[in-house]
């Protein structure tokens, strides 16, 4: 099968497109025909391997030394069931899945093995490849932090970064749950932000929030450290009292099966909609990544596959 092979860490050209034996799903594993993927923020950290020097050496041990283990990136699932192991009775040969494998990855190619009870849920009818693969990452991030911070309806949310993949998906999901919704975005995003049910847009180039009179009863800095956003002390400035400050950058987000099922009932109530900002085919691998790369994408890059 045709997959992508990251070589070594360093720039998108270190990806490189190749073969590898067919994969056989063991017990309680199904194997999927990959028919789409996404370029996440988190496959273009563990490519570039773009880290502080007294983390650099433990994230290789645990990453690997001189290139990723897993050398196959990629998350973001979405794809058709082809093969299932012994144990298998969630899944059947034929179903339309989309989801996330985190620590698996290897969705870069054009057939991957996942555990069946992993964050997976049947696709929506209604719901095209491209789409299915701008929803899982974001929208499960997303959704974990603001239920992190303890989100409600009738609270004053700001959303910082507000166009990208998480963002986009917390906009919508706040306005769902009852929030009003304040998105911090560049000006060229500012009416995608709207569309997405933003109550009030501003531009982080002129508006600094942690400065103005308005305070907020949930800060969520949806882009990582490499976005620069202000700091955890600005950002609490700028809190209602008992409010709460969350990122991105947090650990161990919960990511299950049941969020991922609950996504995918968002989609269908229309209260969730991907946002997709290009495709390419697998082939583009590292136009893809390049993209991503500048920091300049709306919502999600889509890597179509089969």
């Amino acid at each position: 099968m045709r997959a992508v092979l990251c070589t070594g860490y360093g720039p998108p050209e270190t990806l490189q497109l190749g073969e590898r034996p067919l994969p056989e799903p063991t017990r309680a594993q199904i194997r999927i025909r990959m028919r789409a993927s996404a370029v996440t923020y988190s496959d273009c950290f563990v490519r570039g391997l773009v880290i502080t020097r007294p983390l650099h050496l433990l994230a290789r041990l645990v990453i690997g030394v001189r290139r990723p283990r897993r050398q196959v990136l990629g998350i973001v699932v979405a794809g058709e069931v082809d093969k299932v192991g012994g144990g298998v009775t969630a899944y059947k040969i034929g179903d339309h899945v989309f989801g996330l494998d985190g620590w698996g990855a290897g969705a870069w190619a054009e057939y991957k093995c996942m555990k069946a009870d992993g964050v997976l849920a049947v696709k929506p009818e209604s719901l095209s490849w491209t789409d299915a693969a701008a929803i899982p990452y974001g929208g499960l991030l997303a959704l974990h932090f603001l239920r992190t911070g303890g989100i409600a309806a009738g609270q004053r949310v700001l959303i910082y970064g507000a166009s990208g993949a998480t963002g986009s998906s917390a906009v919508q999901l706040a306005k769902h749950l009852g929030a009003q919704v304040t998105g911090v975005c560049s000006a060229g995003n500012a009416e995608l932000v709207r569309a997405l049910g933003a109550d009030r847009v501003l531009d982080y180039a002129r508006q600094d929030f942690t400065t103005m009179d308005q305070r907020y009863d949930l800060v969520f800095a949806a882009v990582g450290r490499r976005y620069n956003p202000p700091s955890k002390l600005a950002c609490e400035r700028a809190l209602a009292p008992k409010g709460a400050y969350v990122t991105v950058d947090g650990w161990n987000p919960k990511l299950t099966r049941a969020r991922m099922e609950e996504l995918r009932d968002l989609v269908v109530a229309g209260a969730l909609r991907a946002v997709v900002d290009r495709q390419y085919p697998l082939t583009e691998i590292v136009e893809a990544n390049r993209y991503v790369d500048t920091k300049r994408k709306r919502g999600n890059v889509v890597i179509a596959i089969s």
